[in-house]
């Protein structure tokens, strides 16, 4: 017996010192591996994504807001029966049962099931009272007038960062700063949030207030939507800007898609074509060749021209118009668009001076619009021009603008000669933070003197009036002002296509007091005719007369019935001419 207590009393002796000496190792030797273990344990630290800034129209009407919805994960380890659970949630979330079950299985701590869910979608599946199941608060971008100025807004991943338009451009500011809080977790792994753990809160985005008004956006996108599906055609653009300041009043591409359901829409939809895409201006471009003429003094509105009958033979090339002409003044040369005539102007400008004044009108270079992807056009160095380019270039070919930079240039002339940057963002923040971004409109050259503006306006009235091409753009009760085009479009490698065509048509209104400057361009119509005077002016004049309406712009007094008063009583054109101008 005292044989047996001794190696009793000596194993409890050594059970003794084992235990002190696990109990020493866990405690003191690996006390803050242990401590890190469990603090890892329960604790954890969630990101906490900011509501993204409001974006407002002209008139403090919502286009984008942060909406806060739920996403829903899975904890594998809680659920027993993952084919059971994958089953319920397949119809739910529009997927697969089986890779839906793989995800379940295994003792995992987090999984993704669908982030950001539609509120029906989410009550339904919180209804299943699902084992493993839970959800979690993140914000969604939601664009309550849905496709509206869906290619300037643009669009939001997932991850809340901004992919396309404004929502790119501005995301530093509309993006707001991530907050961080640490939750714990107890023996049935809920997450309690606690006020003694380290935490930060989330910061809201900055709001953007815009130029654009939902109003005449709406306006320029149904009448867009409606030219090119009524001519069977590509696409197209409407551009519609504030001459005294290069605001952006409305921005329309068509096709189009909803920034909502953005994956369902192909790529080329989502783009801002106005400000990405470029084009051969044709015709419209004429004006930017006779605004250099006359402001070097090289011609005078009323001087005669020979206009050859429709052609003109240059190093062997021969230079059509569409149709016969003689002798014509130079202002019915741009109210009758000769191809010709305007040749006759170019070739008394020196190459560096059209080069300089083309280039000082905007094109060549990017506007400086604050939109991400815009095109500088085409407009190739003094240089590498060939012995004909300035004869092209005159009449819109060998050059390639975008609608955004052909609007803005005429809006030169709308304001008595100033160049300024175009813009659409208007303020940022709210309230006492509120930032305005454009006190004073930026100017950023003077192509032309206050009196060639004048001049060419008077020329362009004749455009809208009985007989110029741009007659289908008058707007009753108001004078008009613009110019139309009618574009070869350009294949690689094959020249200028026989079919394709881009009608377009720029101009301003009232003229006498420009409030709108506007532009409209359809890519290859196909039902019919494809002239920019019968395709693209009729849509000017629907959209920039709805838009003066709006804006209480009131009518010209005896203005509805200038154009024919034009044609039966031409006046001179001048600096001091109160009367429209015509042959």
């Amino acid at each position: 017996m005292k044989h047996r207590l001794w190696w009793l009393t000596a194993f409890t002796a050594l059970w003794c010192v084992a235990i002190v000496t696990r109990l020493y190792s866990l405690q003191v030797v690996r006390h803050d591996f242990f401590s890190n273990r469990a603090e890892r344990q329960q604790q954890s630290v969630v990101e906490i994504d900011p509501p993204r800034g409001t974006i407002y129209d002209a008139r403090g009407r919502v286009l984008a807001v942060s909406v806060e919805v739920d996403s829903a994960f899975a904890v594998p380890r809680e659920i027993q029966e993952p084919e059971v659970v994958a089953a319920a949630l397949a119809d739910l979330l529009h997927r697969s049962p089986h890779p839906l079950a793989k995800k379940l299985q295994g003792d995992g701590e987090f999984t993704w099931l669908e982030r950001k869910l539609d509120p029906p979608v989410a009550d339904a599946l919180r209804a299943l009272s699902l084992p493993g199941i839970h959800f979690l608060k993140e914000y969604k971008r939601y664009y309550p007038q849905g496709s509206l100025a869906a290619s300037v807004l643009g669009f939001v991943g997932l991850d809340n960062q901004g992919l396309a338009g404004l929502e790119f451009q501005y995301d530093s500011l509309v993006a707001g700063k991530r907050g961080e809080r640490t939750v714990l977790r107890d023996a049935r792994r809920s997450t309690v949030a606690s006020p003694t753990l380290p935490s930060s809160a989330a910061e809201p985005g900055r709001d953007l207030h815009l130029t654009l008004d939902a109003s005449l956006q709406h306006i320029a996108e149904v009448e867009l939507e409606r030219a090119v599906t009524s001519n069977r055609a590509r696409a197209g653009s409407i551009v519609l800007l504030d001459p005294r300041n290069g605001a952006v009043l409305a921005m329309a591409s068509y096709p189009s898609f909803d920034p909502n359901r953005f994956t369902e829409f192909p790529a080329q939809h989502r783009k801002n074509l106005a400000v990405v895409h470029s084009f051969e201006p044709g015709s419209t471009f004429k004006v930017v060749t006779f605004a250099s003429a006359l402001d070097a003094n090289l011609i005078d509105p009323n001087d005669v021209v020979d206009c050859g009958m429709g052609g003109i033979t240059l190093r062997s090339a021969r230079i059509h118009d569409y149709k016969p002409f003689g002798l014509l003044s130079f202002r019915e040369v741009l109210a009758k668009s000769s191809n010709v005539g305007t040749i006759r102007v170019v070739q008394r400008i020196p190459r560096q001076d059209f080069y300089d004044d083309v280039l000082h009108f905007g094109f060549g270079r990017l506007t400086g619009i604050d939109l991400p992807g815009e095109n500088p056009g085409i407009l190739r160095p003094v240089e590498k021009w060939s012995a004909l380019a300035p004869v092209y270039i005159s009449f819109g070919q060998g050059i390639a603008a975008t609608a955004l930079q052909m609007t803005n240039a005429f809006s030169v002339i709308a304001n008595g000669g100033a160049l300024y940057r175009p813009y659409i963002v208007e303020a940022v923040g709210s309230g006492d933070e509120l930032e305005r971004l454009h006190a004073e409109p930026e100017v950023v050259a003077h192509p032309i003197s206050p009196s060639t503006a004048l001049q060419l306006e008077r020329m362009m009235e004749a455009v809208v009036a009985v007989g110029g091409t741009g007659k289908a753009a008058r707007i009753d009760g108001y004078r008009v002002a613009g110019k139309t085009g009618t574009a070869q479009t350009a294949e690689p490698g094959k020249g200028y296509s026989a079919h394709r065509r881009i009608p377009n048509f720029v101009g301003f209104a009232p003229a006498r007091d420009p409030r709108i400057t506007a532009l409209v361009v359809i890519d290859s119509p196909t039902a019919g005719l494809v002239g920019g005077g019968s395709v693209a002016a009729p849509v000017f004049s629907r959209v920039v007369g709805r838009a003066l309406s709006y804006l209480g712009i009131p009518p010209d007094s005896e203005s509805s019935t200038w154009a024919l008063d034009l044609a039966a009583n031409p006046a001179p054109c001048g600096p001091q001419e109160i009367a429209p101008c015509s042959s």
